[in-house]
């Protein structure tokens, strides 16, 4: 008979309950334990964010407009998502202009805050046209001043046509033209996300090429941003504001008091504004040329996010 001592007993328990759970282990593992969560199949090597202009969309139903020269011929890796919002500008359409652009920022936000959650390695590019690309400029803006929904190494790209808040230190592809955007540049301007910041603007679009002199046309451009009551936007309203004053108030009330009796500055505004609209150049960035070899406005921020999207594939 076999005489087993205390310390062969408490070693062969030791044992038993390493290989206990050892097996318990196993057994887990073939009952298909959760592994570590993967990125759902779907998951998009760039989405494009994609912010239309002032009436070519509404808050139920995202349609593409000038855009749609943009995003279509897109690579397969590319998910292209459109931001619906009121896309209005006066009170009798809705909601004023300042409140509208306010919702198409929160839109294309919670579009990306919801990829971003799913899809961890999708990177992201930021597009928009009038209106769109005044929303899509303040979203890049929060991002690459840090306080924004994603960090800034996840934004690829961003491309504004006639941007309302251009400066003249953004990144222009095309011909450089005057002044800034109606409605002023934005305080801190894209931080770390500038070196990938394109932005276009017709010679005479008064939307994004407003003369620095132009008291009446700035000041008119600073109210319109006014209407969203963004407190963020606060720093941005001061520095149009102070531009304003430095820039166009003595000249304005020059322009205003050597105007002539019978045709006064604010009918010569107006008439350039009248001018402006007639003249279509709001509408020409499908044929506005950029470059020397004919490509337009719309093409090469279609081939831009090509390339984007090959870089991150």
């Amino acid at each position: 008979m076999w005489t087993l001592s205390i310390r062969t007993v408490r070693s062969f328990t030791t044992l038993s309950g390493v290989a206990a759970l050892a097996a318990a282990a196993g057994i887990c593992t073939a009952l298909g334990a959760p592994p570590a969560a993967a990125a759902p199949a779907d998951c998009p090597g760039l989405n494009v964010i994609a912010v239309p202009g002032t009436w070519e969309t509404s808050k139920d139903d995202p349609h593409q407009g000038m855009l749609a020269q943009v995003t279509r011929g897109l690579p397969g890796t590319v998910r292209t998502d459109y931001v619906a919002y009121p896309a209005t500008a006066f009170p009798w359409d809705g909601e004023v202009y300042g409140q509208s652009k306010h919702a198409a920022v929160d839109a294309a936000r919670g579009l990306m805050s919801s990829m971003a959650s799913r899809c961890d390695a999708t990177r992201f590019a930021l597009i928009g046209y009038s209106q769109g690309a005044d929303a899509a400029g303040d979203l890049a803006s929060e991002i690459g001043t840090g306080l924004g929904v994603v960090p800034p190494d996840k934004v690829a790209a961003v491309g504004l046509l006639s941007d309302p808040r251009r400066s003249p230190t953004d990144a222009i592809v095309g011909p450089q033209v005057p002044g800034t955007g109606a409605g002023g540049a934005r305080a801190g301007g894209f931080g770390w996300l500038s070196p990938k910041v394109r932005t276009f603007c017709a010679a005479g679009d008064l939307y994004c090429s407003v003369p620095t002199d132009d008291l009446a046309g700035r000041s008119a451009g600073l109210l319109t941003q006014l209407t969203a009551q963004d407190p963020l936007q606060i720093p941005s309203y001061l520095l149009t504001f102070q531009s304003i004053l430095a820039e166009a108030l003595m000249p304005g009330w020059s322009a205003i008091l050597s105007a002539p009796a019978d045709d006064p500055a604010g009918e010569q505004w107006l008439r350039q504004v009248q001018t402006f609209l007639a003249s279509g150049v709001h509408q020409s960035y499908p044929r506005y040329v950029v470059d020397g070899s004919g490509t337009t406005a719309t093409a090469w921020l279609r081939n831009w996010l090509s390339d984007t999207a090959s870089e991150n594939s």
